[in-house]
């Protein structure tokens, strides 16, 4: 799901939801400000950081991002050729900055990868490398590895190599920008080209049985009395944009699975049970999945500015489950499957935002130049997943108490009020914990996580196109309860009494509390 950001110039009737908002950061007890010997390093490491002999300063790369972000981690430059396209993308060198063994190196993989909280990030760098010297920012000649795709006419690749270079970004862009100069035609060549290469990117994933998370961003608003959503729909640009990073993770995987070194990212398919109970869900809001039509070609046929729609596309993480990392070295995986994706696949694109990347980069650059794998990276495979997994449950619960608690403020001045639901998960016993009990987790993005901002509004940015996991909870108690999907609004919640799932129900809304966020119905009837 989305995770919340928190604008600074919130008016006086949503002070309660910012202050819970606002309250996360010390209930999850979120990693603070760096300590003295990492800043140190960190700025010892910019005076003393060299830029790498291979020149690529002449290629016009390109970010894109959103207008506000500085940790600018990826640059695009794309070229067409006789028969086919070379893609030149650029990815921030955090390695060169970060020293192994070092105190910066410790902390960083404590923090595992920038959080973002109701209250703005928290950075898995320092400012000083993450937002500056690391940074591809334009007009800087900045070291990044820089991989180069050779691909065919229908953008398959055929070859992949990467190398450390000196490049330099010659503009900033965001989406909406890039989005209306390709559509009026006024884009520079490679952004024009980007869309060529996009559209036949997902040609592809459709033929592989892939499928991706385009997931909009959501303002939570107030109109003095009533919060309520509005939803900024997904520009065409972002998906041709992330299918370049797909495209990136899967020739890190295919390098790593040839050199027998390495971490990928993999996830299971889904099993019968989650599909059963997503396929309700379909029909509960009044868009069956057919039978006969693949999970990624219906995903793409939702139309996310309609809030049942949209309530599916977020759904839909409930069928990838037990996304994980998988380390090897010398014999291969037994699981090398990234199923969403329909392929191998590997983290490698935002090393300024995610620990995994650092390492996966120096392995696919050793083994792409013939050298030996730094031994400070082999030996830190082991411990990978472990850091990955805890800070990505850190997350993944900041997202869901942010989310519980904009739920709850969506509906708190609808308690006593009926509303028409399907039971999505039938009644089972009680249980423990706290929080609205959605079922779902939220997508882990291949771009990884970007915050928005707004004009006094609570904003909930979506994560990047990406496929994730996630496991639900609840307030424990002693009655039963189901879980159930309301109509409209499209919400997931808690209901107590005798539930069969797939069963239409009227229920109520017993309890909006937004201080605990705890949103409860009850069936109307009992």
């Amino acid at each position: 799901m989305p995770s919340p950001h928190l604008d600074s110039k919130v008016n006086e009737s949503q002070h309660l939801l910012a202050r819970v908002l606002n309250d996360l950061r010390t209930e999850f007890d979120l990693p603070q400000d760096f300590d003295a010997g990492a800043l140190a390093e960190a700025h010892a490491a910019v005076a003393a950081h060299q830029l790498p002999q291979t020149d690529l300063t002449s290629l016009e790369f390109v970010t894109i991002d959103p207008p506000s972000s500085t940790d600018l981690d990826q640059a695009m430059y794309i070229e067409s050729r006789d028969g086919g396209y070379t893609v030149w993308y650029a990815i921030a060198d955090v390695p060169s900055f970060v020293a192994a063994g070092g105190e910066l190196d410790a902390e960083t993989r404590r923090r595992g990868q920038t959080i973002y909280a109701p209250d703005g990030r928290i950075p898995l760098h320092p400012d000083v490398i993450g937002e500056q010297a690391g940074s591809l920012l334009a007009d800087q000649v900045r070291s990044a590895y820089v991989w180069r795709f050779e691909l065919d006419a229908g953008a398959r690749v055929t070859a992949a190599t990467v190398e450390r270079a000196k490049v330099r970004s010659r503009a900033k862009l965001n989406y909406e920008q890039v989005q209306q100069d390709i559509d009026s035609g006024d884009a520079a060549p490679t952004l024009l080209l980007l869309r060529e290469v996009g559209l036949k990117r997902v040609e592809l994933e459709r033929e592989r049985g892939g499928a991706s998370l385009n997931v909009p961003d959501q303002e939570i608003a107030h109109d003095g009395r009533h919060y309520f959503i509005v939803t900024k729909p997904p520009l065409p640009v972002e998906d041709w944009n992330a299918q370049i990073s797909l495209m990136t993770g899967m020739a890190a995987a295919e390098i790593m699975l040839e050199g027998r070194i390495g971490i990928l990212r993999t996830m299971p398919g889904p099993d019968a049970e989650a599909e059963a109970q997503y396929r309700r869900q379909t029909e509960a809001l009044g868009f069956p999945w057919p039978q006969d039509v693949a999970y990624g070609d219906y995903l793409r046929s939702l139309d996310t500015t309609d809030p049942q729609q949209l309530a599916l596309m977020h759904a839909a993480t409930a069928l990838f489950r037990g996304a994980g990392y998988t380390p090897f070295d010398g014999e291969l995986p037994a699981e090398q499957l990234q199923a969403a994706i329909a392929a191998p696949y590997a983290h490698t694109t935002a090393p300024l935002r995610r620990l995994v990347d650092r390492f996966v980069l120096v392995i696919c650059h050793a083994l792409c130049a013939g050298e030996v794998v730094p031994q400070w990276a082999r030996e830190a495979l082991d411990e990978l997943p472990k850091m990955m997994a805890a800070s990505d449950q850190l997350a993944g619960r900041v997202d869901r108490a942010a989310l519980d608690a904009v739920e709850t403020a969506l509906l708190s001045h609808r308690v006593g009020e009926e509303f028409d639901a399907v039971v999505i998960t039938g009644t089972r016993n009680p249980g423990n914990g706290n929080g609205n009990g959605n079922p779902y987790g939220s997508a882990n993005g291949s771009q990884g996580n970007r915050n928005g901002t707004g004009n006094g509004k609570v904003v909930v940015a979506g994560r990047g196109k990406g496929n994730g996991n996630g496991n639900g909870h609840g307030n424990g108690g002693q009655e039963p309860y189901g879980v159930v999907q309301l109509s409209e609004p499209p919400v997931t919640a808690r209901c107590s009494g005798v539930l069969e799932a797939g069963a239409t129900v009227r229920v109520r809304l017993s309890v909006a509390d937004i201080e605990e966020r705890r949103l409860r119905f009850e069936l109307a009837d009992g």
